[in-house]
């Protein structure tokens, strides 16, 4: 408080203060126009900075300040408090205390008009006493088929309410306050459960997601790693990703490192000697996929063998599609580069979904439009139509002319477009460093993933 000239005590106005903070760990505190700068290693770790140093203020001011806090998630109201407590600040224009309800006064009445409370309730006079209702209902026969069943039971249950936020600055906010303030999740956690929801739900029996691209360097081996393990780690695992390359292909090398170097050609080897349809079992293919533990997926790498002579053909691809779709709810197989090869026609036939994927760029987009009118005029219009194009930024720079290009031109002849940003970490080529991903990054591949869940 402060006195002015006559010695009357004041309120002192409260600063403006309004914070933003963003997922890469940056943001800033904003208090009557000037800015602070903050910089942390996370979303996590820069919201709990602005929180202490806004309670410095609350401190020197000697009660708690109201805040506007932008986060990804969206703007919302916080009161924090000298000791770093957090609530929810009152909403606006809400009263401290209930005000008093105004004094009854009795209507005013004229020959023409009738009081409310003298007026007859139109129901009440059809409407029978509620212990006539109840003896003229008939006895339930107990024998009858109208008793209530298990799915009835079921059916009564309370349906399932979205838990607290778990993501960005408001999972901070429910952490500091120890549940005491634990906000819903804002637009893009609601979002991202939906696309969660899309991937984990259920289908009809094991699904086969075909990614293509006829020229090299168009990003398919590294859409396939992605989309294998996002459905890995959101499903818990019986998912394979495999490289149905007629020679060699990448994907063993994007891998994680296990103990053996065992390819499809091995397992297709040593098919006749696992037994029959009967008698083969999922530990038995362990000897010939990579466990990638961490998001829960397999690889079935292609031939490494630098002096091997064998070839994939569609017989062969039939014959391991077959075994493998026994053990695997979804099976994400990369392709090679040649259309014309038996095993990649074969692939094309088997499959559920089809991913075309193209860097944004014209050599790869021409590619892929040359693929897809090939298939369309080889009588695969349907699946076409099905199909689902990635772009892939090639850089933090993109043309945007020609964005807008590929996404009218993709738009047009398959069911969705789903960009996906440019990633340092997808680059070099080795294996995948999936905790080294940016999150806008995973949660690109999760919206892709997502969409093609949808089309299975």
């Amino acid at each position: 408080m402060a006195e002015d000239e006559q010695g009357v005590a004041t309120k002192t106005r409260d600063p403006e203060i309004s914070a933003e903070v963003r997922e890469d760990g940056t943001g800033e505190i904003s208090v009557d126009g000037v800015v602070e700068r903050v910089e942390r290693e996370s979303l996590q770790e820069a919201g709990a900075a602005i929180t202490s140093r806004i309670a410095e203020l609350a401190e020197g001011l000697g009660h708690p300040v109201p805040v506007q806090v932008r986060d990804p998630e969206g703007v919302w109201s916080l009161l924090i408090h000298p000791d770093g407590s957090v609530d929810e600040a009152p909403k606006d224009g809400a009263p401290d205390e209930p005000a008093p309800a105004p004094a009854a006064t009795a209507p005013e009445t004229t020959p023409e008009t009738t009081p409310e409370a003298a007026r007859p309730d139109p129901l009440a006079a059809t409407s029978p006493p509620s212990g006539l209702i109840a003896a003229s209902a008939p006895a339930r026969d107990r024998s009858s088929t109208t008793l209530p069943t298990l799915d009835d039971l079921l059916a009564a249950r309370h349906p399932v309410t979205p838990g607290p936020a778990e993501r960005g600055v408001r999972v901070g906010i429910r952490r500091v306050t120890f549940g005491a303030v634990s906000p819903g999740p804002g637009r893009k956690e609601q979002r991202r459960r939906v696309q969660q929801a899309a991937v984990r739900r259920g289908f009809d029996g094991p699904k086969t997601i075909v990614v293509i691209n006829p020229k090299g360097g168009a990003h398919k081996t590294t859409a396939t790693m992605m989309l294998a393990a996002t459905f890995g780690l959101e499903r818990g695992g019986y998912t394979l990703a495999w490289d149905n390359n007629e020679t060699r292909g990448t994907l063993g090398w994007r891998s994680a490192h296990t103990e053996h170097a065992r390819t499809a050609v091995d397992l297709l080897h040593a098919l006749p000697t696992l037994g029959d349809e009967g008698t083969v079992r999922v530990g038995d293919l362990d000897a010939f996929v990579r466990t990638q533990s961490t998001q829960q997926f397999d690889v079935l790498a292609s031939d490494e063998d630098s002096a091997s002579a064998a070839s994939v053909d569609a017989a062969s691809f039939t014959a391991l599609h077959d075994v493998l779709s026994r053990f695997y709810r979804v099976l994400v197989v990369d392709t090679g580069n040649n259309m014309r090869a038996s095993n990649w026609q074969a692939a094309v036939k088997a499959a559920d979904q089809i991913v075309v994927v193209s860097t944004i760029r014209e050599d790869t987009a021409q590619s892929a439009a040359w693929a897809l009118d090939a298939l369309r005029s080889t009588g695969h219009e349907d699946a076409v139509r099905r199909a689902v194009t990635v772009l892939s930024e090639p850089d933090r720079k993109v043309d945007k002319d020609l964005r807008r290009r590929l996404r009218s031109h993709f738009g047009a002849l398959t069911r969705a477009i789903v960009e996906v940003p440019h990633d340092a970490a997808l680059v070099a080529g080795g294996p995948i460093d999936f905790e080294s991903l940016r999150p806008d990054t995973r949660d690109a591949w999760l919206r892709a993933t997502a969409v093609v869940a949808d089309g299975l």
